[in-house]
């Protein structure tokens, strides 16, 4: 059973608690592996904001791009955040936001895992680790 705060220090909240479940079943191995992955992935709560933020300066939809909601940033750029009312209502949810992409990225990496579609992990010579 792999610590969760051993391997993802900087979870908190809800994360914390979904995340734990997910690595429960695992080893330290597969949890560091599983760990370096979603790191690399997940989206940070402050950048959401930030990024939401800049909505009322003529960047709207930019939180909607960087969480994969390609559409809805297209419409928000268009259309100055719905008239700003999305870019509000987006930025009293914007933990919400950050948590179902990451929620989706924790589901990805773990079907990549697996699926076996990971590669080795290799030392500095390029042979594979025992």
């Amino acid at each position: 059973m792999a610590n969760v705060l051993k391997h993802l220090p900087e979870l908190e909240g809800m994360e914390l608690g979904y995340i734990q479940g997910i690595l429960k079943n695992m080893d330290d191995e597969q949890a560091n592996l599983f760990a370096q992955v979603y790191r690399a992935r997940r989206k940070d709560n402050q950048m959401i904001l930030i990024l939401c933020l800049l909505g009322f300066f003529g960047f709207a939809g930019l939180h909607r791009f960087i969480i994969g909601q390609i559409g809805l940033g297209i419409l928000y750029l268009l259309t100055a955040g719905l008239c700003f009312i999305g870019t509000i209502v987006d930025l009293i949810n914007y933990k919400s936001l950050a948590y179902e992409y990451n929620m989706k990225i924790a589901h990805e990496t773990l079907s990549m895992m697996s699926n076996g579609n990971f590669p080795t992990a290799q030392n500095g010579n390029g042979n594979e680790n025992s």
